[in-house]
């Protein structure tokens, strides 16, 4: 598969145009034309570059790149290290921020409440990238915190009441804790996200909404994984998907 071929492939199932986002969307650095094997990870971080050169990899595809709005343009240090490995092994990047959150299927948020066994009900609030739904475990705050530790391989972080009951949560992975006046205002039980913030505490137990904080790195797992099968499947491409550890 032609670089160029890829990249149509993943704008037509993506569809980053529709998304305000605080990178760009696609092709970040360019290397060789023809795609044979592909590596997934979270972030692009040296580990994962590494790990991307010693199998041979064409291209790496994330949802965390790079040349984040309002950070140092700049290529220096860390920055001049990691495009340095990728330009001498002629391997491309190419990530995707907000549209692969967003995807309804493939995306961050869709296989997250897929892995939880949550029934989604809609989409809301900033660029639809808030999720609700239904749970139907049963039991209480404490009992949910269980279960998403349990299914991320994570201990998370329980904010509120441990004995709050929870039927219906909403959620959106990573470092959505902004969200959870949101999700307040939604009438929800818990609100599930990847990251806490000092005042989400005060938040949870004013409102009686349980906050879970389960890890940005491990509720984002989950869609860069689903996208890479997909291209496996619908297009016979060569793809791995590669979890560099993070505690985060």
């Amino acid at each position: 598969m032609q670089l160029n071929e890829l990249l149509n492939i993943l704008d037509v199932c993506l569809e980053p145009w529709r998304y305000k986002d605080y990178a760009p969307n696609g092709l970040q650095i360019e290397g060789r034309g023809e795609v044979r094997k592909i590596v997934t990870g979270v972030t692009a971080s040296q580990a994962l570059i590494d790990a991307a050169a010693a199998r041979g990899a064409d291209a790496i595809l994330v949802h965390h790149g790079y040349f984040w709005k309002g950070e140092d343009a700049r290529i220096c240090g860390m920055k001049r290290q990691r495009i340095r490995s990728l330009l001498q092994h002629d391997i491309s990047l190419l990530a995707y921020h907000l549209p692969l959150d967003g995807h309804p299927e493939l995306g961050n948020n869709a296989q997250l409440g897929k892995a939880l066994g949550l029934e989604t009900r809609g989409q809301t609030g900033e660029q639809g990238l808030l999720w609700h739904g239904d749970w139907s475990g049963g039991g209480d705050a404490a009992a949910l915190t269980g279960h998403v530790s349990a299914a991320l391989g994570r201990d998370a972080q329980l904010l509120g009441r441990t004995d709050k009951p929870v039927r219906k949560v909403a959620w959106c992975t990573g470092g959505a804790q902004g969200f959870f006046a949101d999700a307040i205002a939604l009438g929800v039980d818990a609100f599930i996200t990847g990251e806490a913030s000092e005042q989400n505490y005060h938040m949870a137990m004013e409102s009686d909404i349980a906050f879970i904080a389960a890890g940005h790195h491990a509720t984002e797992r989950f869609g860069i994984r689903a996208l890479g099968q997909h291209l496996t499947k619908s297009n016979g491409i060569s793809v791995e998907f590669i979890d560099v550890f993070n505690p985060v």
